[in-house]
């Protein structure tokens, strides 16, 4: 607990004297840079838009909506579940609790899985909101509690990782990690596949365990931390993973974007980029925003650069999202920027609201989602799907 709470007031102090601590979708220091002016070449149309909650409140938690069988699951740092219909906005069903979340929502084929400030992982059916089980775990839970092969994989803000049955919440196994006493409290996906757990440190490390036991299979230093203070080791990968193919692609806080082999940790390829918002791949294109809020397009196969934005500065710049030929990122006005993703040229702009993002834009099929910080969640189509 001590620590826990030397953590929390370290990273205070930090973002009230560094003026450049920031996570995603906080400008920088100064102005933003004037919106690029550009003659508009695609149609964008707000399909519907309607309230989920109070969105991120006062402790900026971040909790992206999940699509599933025609419905986006959404929660808020109050303890409200909120599931809509993703063709029309209409609510299906709510649910207030009494709950602090701060981490979810992970979902499978028959549960809704959250994560609370106090440690805590609750299963809920997710057709009927009905809690199922409460399990306590050793910290604050801020990534989303994932699924598979009937275990619940739950990353602690502490470094330790849970394995629990999905049917009664029991502990099966436990993976304890250090981290560094300061840290971005960033909430990276537990990503799983074919049997295996990829979890994000803020230490600047990858871990790959077994899901069935918690072992490790590998364990790979991405970005070493470096500096006299704890502000200059900044090292997190507090972003969401993504892996295509046998390619595993991680970004870190601190200048190092990176391909791994997934069944070994090998280092594929690496790029000078640093993000806080984690990347997004269609294909063979990978696209990031970096910390400085330059937008880049790379080659997903060698890291290769294919195109790059740079007059968005302090912008506060959302993770991208790929929308059929085009590329969409959010900032921290509320506006939504669409580029062509062969060339980088803007196409249309429209604006959600003045506050910003509580996550990042989510593509499903012709409909392009936005959940912003005040909690509306909003709907786009473009192009030939208007």
């Amino acid at each position: 607990m001590k620590r826990i709470f030397f953590t929390f007031l370290a990273a205070l102090i930090a973002l009230q004297g560094c003026s450049w601590f920031k996570s995603w979708g906080d400008p920088e220091p100064g102005d933003p840079a004037p919106l690029v002016k550009f003659e508009e070449s695609l149609e964008v149309r707000k399909a519907w838009s309607t309230s989920v909650g109070d969105g991120m409140g006062k402790l900026g938690i971040n909790m992206a909506p999940v699509f599933s069988n025609g419905k986006l699951y959404t929660a808020d740092y109050e303890g409200r579940l909120v599931i809509v219909n993703a063709d029309n906005g209409q609510k299906v069903w709510e649910q207030k609790t009494k709950q602090a979340f701060s981490g979810g929502p992970g979902l499978d084929d028959e549960r809704l899985y959250m994560g609370t400030i106090d440690g805590r992982v609750i299963a809920y059916d997710r057709e009927t909101g009905v809690e199922l089980w409460n399990a306590q775990v050793s910290s604050e839970v801020l990534a989303p509690p994932a699924s598979a092969d009937g275990i619940v994989v739950v990353r602690c803000i502490d470094g330790r990782v849970f394995g629990l049955d999905d049917v009664s919440g029991r502990r099966i196994w436990i993976y304890d990690h250090s981290v560094p006493l300061l840290t971005l409290r960033g909430n990276a996906n537990v990503l799983l596949r074919a049997g295996i757990a990829f979890i994000g440190y803020d230490d600047g490390s990858v871990v790959s365990l077994r899901i069935d036991d918690g072992s490790v299979v590998w364990n790979q230093t991405v970005v070493s931390p470096e500096g006299r203070t704890e502000l200059d080791r900044l090292s997190d990968i507090g972003t969401q993973m993504v892996i295509v193919a046998s390619d595993l692609i991680v970004s870190s806080y601190k200048s190092r974007l990176v391909s791994l082999a997934a069944d070994s940790g090998r280092l594929l390829w690496f790029k000078d980029v640093s993000s806080a918002s984690g990347v997004v791949v269609d294909r063979t294109k990978l696209a990031v925003s970096e910390k400085n809020d330059d937008l880049w397009m790379l080659d997903r196969r060698n890291g290769s650069t294919v195109w790059k934005v740079d007059h968005m500065s302090n912008s506060g710049l959302t993770r991208p999202a790929f929308y059929g030929n085009y590329v969409v990122v959010g900032d921290s006005e509320g506006y939504l920027h669409w580029l062509d993703s062969d060339i980088g040229s803007f196409v249309a702009r429209v604006r959600a609201g003045k506050d910003g993002f509580a996550a990042s834009p989510l593509t499903v099929g012709t409909t392009l989602y936005v959940l912003t910080r005040k909690g509306k969640l909003v709907a786009y189509r473009a192009g030939a799907a208007i």
